[in-house]
């Protein structure tokens, strides 16, 4: 995942914009892909493809805060600089609210177009990085039986082995086997690493 190269997703109905931007991210030695509509957007998307949007926020058909919100609905989640030609600060502020990155006036001053989109790419690689994390240890968690599921749970609430065995009717030994067992699977060394692994699960829950 982290061999793929970025791309920055520019879409704006005026061919001018998306001729002027485009030049002005290549030369930043980004790569970029132009889209005149949202519509167009959405049907080329690849919700895979790691990146960010540059989005205006006014144009014909779906809108910049449309295509936001079907994005949305779509669970992709690209972090998002809008672009609009005038400085709208109620939907600036919507747009900022659903998870929008930054928005900027045009004409965009270049300096801050490119801070922008190296910040939201930075976003965008780390939100990756922990998605795959979170992953991870799904994964993990269902190469457990339902009986080491249940001595997981008791471990990271704080329990000792021989109250888990009485709470699940069993001897303190079987528990220390199944805790091994969870140990191992969840690859860890520690109960506080167990802890922090299913709290961070439970986190995006």
């Amino acid at each position: 995942m982290s061999n793929v190269v970025p791309t920055v997703f520019v879409v704006d109905d005026d061919p001018a914009v998306l001729k002027g931007l485009s030049r002005l991210i290549r030369a930043a030695r980004l790569d970029v892909a132009t889209f005149s509509s949202p519509q167009e957007f959405l049907e080329q998307l690849d919700p895979n493809a790691p990146g960010c949007l540059v989005l205006d926020l006014s144009m014909p058909g779906l809108n910049g805060l449309e295509l936001q919100e079907a994005l949305t609905k779509k669970g992709t989640v690209f972090p998002i600089i809008f672009l609009t030609g005038h400085g709208d600060i109620p939907t600036s502020v919507q747009a900022m609210k659903r998870g929008a990155l930054d928005f900027l006036t045009k004409p965009v001053n270049d300096v801050e177009l490119l801070k922008a989109v190296h910040a939201a790419i930075e976003q965008d690689r780390n939100a990756r990085k922990a998605r795959a994390e979170l992953d991870e240890i799904r994964e993990r968690i269902a190469t457990l039986t339902p009986r080491e599921r249940e001595v997981l749970t008791h471990v990271v609430s704080g329990q000792l082995n021989k109250h888990i065995a009485f709470d699940l009717g069993t001897v303190e030994k079987t528990i220390k086997v199944h805790r091994a067992r969870v140990m191992e699977k969840m690859k860890v060394d520690s109960v506080a690493e167990l802890v922090r692994l299913t709290e961070r699960l439970k986190n995006t829950d």
